[in-house]
């Protein structure tokens, strides 16, 4: 069921307490959310696997199909939206077990309304930095994927390591700035790394993405090539 048209962050709530579900979809709606409910975990699966959500509410104790089990069938099916489980159950073992099935957040029934806002609003903020694309030429970069993706299709999907991405990342956020050697040491790299690793993590970027991907200026550094 869709409570409300507005143009706002889109919210899946998979609750089966149909008076619960209306009150929380009532307040998200207030702070500016899209919302769509679902009142059973196969209905919330279904939807979960469909359509495009910002965020995920789901209650634990569903028909059909239980909570736990729907968000774990979401997560086996790449699907990577930040959720948040609703429960009546508060031991420690419950939490854990929330959190092992994929969950990012696990709030404990009776709650406060306060609390859940803020909770919904940083599981928001975490899918946008997921979300966040930095352009590298006419590629982009996936920093939360470690991925270069090219939408012209000539090179679907590059991988790059965790260093590579940090490295790739720090030049595609300023990509007029020159930064030195030393720069990129501190900014990206470990105390007992070498100014020469950042030369091998250049050399290991051109490699992947061409030798244009990143611009020597000589006696000064890097900056980021394909501009």
């Amino acid at each position: 069921m869709l409570v409300s048209d507005v143009d706002g962050p889109r919210v899946l709530l998979v609750e089966d307490d149909r008076r619960l579900a209306a009150m929380v979809s009532m307040l998200l709606v207030e702070e500016g959310y899209r919302v769509e409910t679902a009142s059973d975990g196969q209905q919330g699966l279904h939807r979960g696997l469909t359509e495009e959500f910002e965020v995920l509410i789901i209650d634990r104790g569903l028909p059909v199909l239980e909570g736990l089990d729907l968000l774990r069938a979401l997560r086996e099916r790449a699907v990577v939206t930040p959720a948040l489980v609703l429960t009546a159950r508060g031991a420690v073992l419950d939490r854990v077990e929330g959190l092992d099935a994929g969950a990012e957040d696990y709030l404990v029934k009776p709650f406060e309304i306060p609390e859940l806002l803020a909770r919904i609003r940083a599981l928001h903020r975490r899918h946008l930095a997921a979300s966040e694309s930095l352009p590298v030429g006419p590629r982009r970069l996936v920093p939360a994927t470690r991925t270069v993706i090219d939408p012209r299709g000539t090179q679907s999907e590059v991988s790059l390591s965790e260093r590579e991405s940090a490295l790739l990342a720090v030049l595609a956020r300023s990509p007029r700035q020159v930064f030195t050697r030393s720069q990129l040491l501190a900014m990206v790299f470990d105390r007992a790394d070498t100014l020469g690793t950042v030369d091998t993590y250049v050399h290991y970027l051109r490699r992947k993405l061409g030798r244009d991907a990143v611009d020597t200026i000589r006696g000064l550094g890097y900056r980021l090539g394909n501009r």
